[in-house]
């Protein structure tokens, strides 16, 4: 459950308030299924969920699951149907009302429940979605989502499910939308007995016969339904704890196919590095009470709240990669452990603005270089990220739809460099920092807008920043900086202006020499002039290890 003022701002959005970027996707089509996945349609806004109860029965040999789902609400308005969402290849028994049967229909993903009486607002209830079926198979999680029935080296079965952006739907029946979480959840997986099932929270209870063991997992915070997760194999547990700075006490747990103990223990010591980090520069870690676990996946890996898939193969960087060569630290456990509070603590409402939750995770990344490294080396691992930048489509995507097409990777590094961009362009790093901090603890277990943010950074520096995310956000392409240089003796005239898309961009960029950078602003409107001494054509230089911007002299 979130706030409901959620219903008012996805209202916006579907004005075009959130979706100047909109233009860019008039010509695609989305279709019904589309939209029933991605909108808030009013058998979905009519109720907000507070509480999912799951239990599930797996079973390994035929792939196959059955289960039910108690799907607890408070009416928000009058209504006698409702839609609730199960993967079209999931059978559903049956719907009940407590006793009474429900009747349904089913398009496409949607699932339709027509209740006997009209719900008041403001009135609680319950009803129990009782189903099975095979879940959707990920042919490459955790891109592609669905269950991964997989065996460890020595043949043993290993099964995760991961369902980010195909939504958590592909194996359990909820109301699918990022707008709805629930305040808990019971997690019941009831599993072969040589076999142990990890999901997210604690662990209350297990209950053993001679064929089947069952594992209570509970999740005391809001959830999103996509990071509700399970994971089934040959697990052995062990414990570590985090000291906060306060002094308070996180338990930390490792849940690792049995042969990899000694090494995960050793390996995943740095997450007492990569959580001190958070704490400096954001907050405690946000699930205190459900304490913070990582998970060993056949995949490489997934924000499970309180769960962490983790699948990098105890190696340094991306499976070895992707990180300078004298960087030695762990990808997945320091940005998916960013998740925990971009994406997990902080959520959107809409995958169209997903750069929130990736974007913020990602500069994470720089930002715990910094903290264990230095500024200069957050830079330059930056700058090695500018490699998978592409600018093809807006970072903000179109509202109101579960699109599969949409989803490059600029949301990610590219949003990571807008986050770097805004520091610089704001040119102050006291002032930078208690704007990254404050707005995580103001909106810390919540959902927010871009909006949200923009508001935030007006306020914080006394500045109007709407024409800069109009122009990194909904437009593809950086905005180009345009220069003359004109050689006068020891002297350079610099006349600058910005070829931009967003109307009244004028950010401020550092311009020079190597050895001194001045700081100008630029407009769209008018040539601007400026004169450096003792530098030449040959020397100057435009930051882009610290802008995100083309140049382009102009002849």
């Amino acid at each position: 459950m979130r706030p409901l003022f959620i219903l008012f701002f996805l209202l916006l959005a579907s004005l075009g308030l959130l979706g100047q970027s909109t233009d860019f996707y008039q010509h695609h089509t989305f279709t019904k299924a589309d939209t029933l996945r991605g909108s808030l349609r009013p058998e979905r806004t009519c109720y907000d969920v507070h509480y999912y109860g799951l239990q599930l029965k797996v079973d390994t040999r035929k792939k196959m699951i059955r289960g039910e789902v108690e799907i607890a609400f408070t009416a928000v308005t009058d209504f006698q149907r409702l839609q609730i969402d199960l993967f079209e290849n999931m059978t559903i028994d049956r719907i009940l009302l407590g006793k009474q049967e429900l009747s349904f229909t089913r398009e496409y993903n949607a699932v339709f429940v027509d209740f006997p009486t009209v719900q008041q607002a403001g009135s609680t209830g319950s009803f129990t979605v009782h189903y099975y079926g095979k879940p959707t198979i990920a042919s490459n999680a955790p891109w592609d989502g669905g269950f991964v029935w997989s065996e460890d080296k020595r043949g043993r079965d290993w099964i995760a499910v991961a369902c980010e952006g195909d939504g958590a739907s592909l194996w359990w029946p909820n109301k699918d939308h990022l707008s709805d979480e629930p305040d808990s959840m019971l997690i019941s997986l009831t599993v072969p007995s040589d076999l142990m099932a990890v999901a997210n929270g604690n662990l209350r209870e297990v209950e053993e016969d001679d064929k089947y063991t069952r594992y209570d997992w509970f999740v005391s915070y809001p959830i999103d339904n996509y990071n509700v997760t399970l994971n089934i194999g040959h697990y052995t547990h062990s414990s570590d704890e985090y000291y906060a700075a306060d002094g308070d006490t996180l338990a930390l747990d490792y849940y690792v196919i049995d042969y990899n103990e000694d090494r995960a223990q050793e390996h995943f010591q740095q997450v007492h590095s990569v959580l001190a980090c958070y704490e400096k520069y954001l907050d405690k870690y946000p699930f205190w009470e459900d304490g913070f676990a990582l998970v060993e996946t056949p995949y490489l890996g997934m924000e499970h709240q309180s769960a962490i898939a983790y699948g990098n193969q105890y190696m340094r960087g991306y499976l070895g990669g992707m990180i300078p060569r004298d960087m030695n630290w762990d990808y997945i456990i320091v940005h998916e452990t960013g998740h925990e509070y971009f994406g997990n603590s902080i959520g959107v409402a809409d995958l169209a603005e997903m750069w929130v939750q990736e974007s913020f995770t990602t500069y994470l990344e720089a930002v715990y270089v910094e903290y264990t490294m230095s500024y200069e080396d957050a830079i330059r691992y930056l700058v090695k990220q500018k490699l998978y930048i592409y600018n093809q489509e807006p970072i903000i995507g179109p509202a109101g739809v579960n699109w599969e097409d949409w989803g490059g990777s600029d949301h990610y590094f590219k949003g990571a460099w807008v986050l770097h961009t805004l520091r610089n362009a704001i040119g102050d790093d006291e002032k930078w920092w208690a704007i990254f901090k404050g707005f995580y603890q103001k909106h810390s277990l919540s959902l927010v807008s871009t909006q949200d943010f923009i508001d935030y950074v007006n306020e914080a520096t006394g500045e109007d920043w709407q024409s800069f995310f109009q122009q990194y956000l909904h437009y593809p392409q950086p905005p180009v900086l345009e220069y003359k240089l004109a050689q006068q003796g020891k002297k350079l005239q610099v006349n600058y202006r910005w070829a931009a898309d967003a109307e009244g961009f004028n950010m401020p960029i550092l311009l020079g020499n190597q050895e001194k950078m001045i700081r100008v602003t630029p407009n769209t409107t008018k040539w601007q002039e400026t004169t450096l001494f003792n530098t030449t054509a040959a020397d100057f230089t435009v930051a882009v290890d610290r802008f995100l911007v083309k140049t382009k002299e102009i002849e």
